[in-house]
């Protein structure tokens, strides 16, 4: 049986983080100089946010909460 992730305001707010974080790489891209770091960095974001929306989608749990709580 699949591990779902329970209501559906969890499910909006994920999907909500989710794209903030993958705006928050492509705006990182739009104003980096597109040396390595910061490029490598915008991607990583990117893929985390774009996980997040498509696991609230599929009510699974995204890569983010995976993590567990950061201090």
């Amino acid at each position: 049986m699949p591990k779902t992730t329970g209501s559906s305001t969890y499910r909006l707010i994920t999907a909500a983080i989710g794209l903030l974080f993958a705006v928050v790489g492509v705006v990182i891209l739009f104003v980096s100089n597109f040396t390595i770091g910061p490029v490598v960095t915008a991607a990583v974001i990117i893929i985390l946010g774009i996980d997040a929306v498509v696991s609230s989608y599929r009510n699974k749990p995204s890569l983010l909460s995976r993590i567990g709580p950061l201090p």
